[in-house]
């Protein structure tokens, strides 16, 4: 057998371990996926009048359900791969990734399971979040068949580069009490970007803050995708971002991997 059908082999079998371990344990998914459920429920039933007014030009509450979307469905993707963290701290905490080292299987196949576990947990999540919101009044009659493929394969994209910054900083955390918290920024990040309200709208010291992080051209990419609007330069930072944090991920999570154990 070739080293690649090995490693296929070995991957696929760290795969559904980590599968199994989501199904058996769903209580983690749960509690990060009621996050952006509710936040959507919060901003467009108890915000939603107040934040369409803010946006201007007679703006109403079906029309920023359309605007707020595709912001939550990013900030679902930052909070369940705050699971990943957690489960790969745990891992390294209780031994196994010792274990593993001493076993006969490909050293890339536990970290590929991991990842590619949150990235089809992620996808998943995506949909229930996005059923939730076409429930309340979502519609994206304008977008092509060809627009939606390009919308999910931008958010597998997003989910794979913050799945790889999970996995080191799960790694690299010293117990799953500090991997939640390493992994924070995941979820405050879309808070501060164009999630909510437009850049534009925002005062003029905090703009910085919310345009140059990679959550808030990923929003308008999808926002362009979905409902139509101008996407610009977006589309090609948000590739850009993505690559560019899949690689840092990588690469950090696979030093730390091969680092000789203390």
């Amino acid at each position: 057998m070739s080293s690649l059908s090995l490693a296929v082999r070995d991957s696929s079998t760290m795969l559904r371990r980590n599968l199994l371990h989501a199904r058996r344990y769903p209580s983690l998914t749960l509690n990060l996926l009621l996050t952006p459920i509710m936040m959507l429920l919060l901003f467009v039933y108890i915000f939603g009048d107040v934040m369409s007014a803010g946006m201007g030009g007679g703006a109403d509450r079906s029309a920023y359900i359309a605007y707020v979307v595709p912001g939550i469905l990013m900030m679902t993707i930052g909070g369940t791969v705050v699971g990943t963290a957690v489960s790969v701290s745990n891992d390294m905490t209780e031994g196994i990734i010792a274990r593993f080292r001493t076993m006969a299987i490909h050293r890339g196949s536990v970290l590929v399971g991991h990842v590619v576990g949150s990235v089809i947990q992620s996808v998943a999540s995506v949909v229930l979040v996005g059923l939730v919101a076409v429930a309340i009044g979502f519609r994206s009659t304008d977008a092509t068949a060809l627009e939606w493929l390009a919308a999910f394969g931008l958010m597998a994209l997003v989910a794979l580069a913050l799945t790889w910054i999970a996995v080191g900083m799960g790694m690299v955390s010293p117990n799953v009490e500090a991997a939640s918290n390493n992994a924070l920024p995941l979820i405050v990040l879309p808070l501060i970007s164009s999630a909510f309200v437009p850049v534009d709208a925002m005062p003029g010291w905090f703009r910085p803050i919310a345009e140059y992080q990679p959550f808030t051209p990923a929003i308008e990419t999808l926002r362009g995708l979905l409902l139509g609007t101008e996407i610009g330069h977006n589309g090609w930072l948000a590739v850009a971002w993505c690559l560019a944090l899949s690689a840092l991920g990588y690469f950090w999570s696979k030093a730390v991997f091969d680092r000789d154990p203390k």
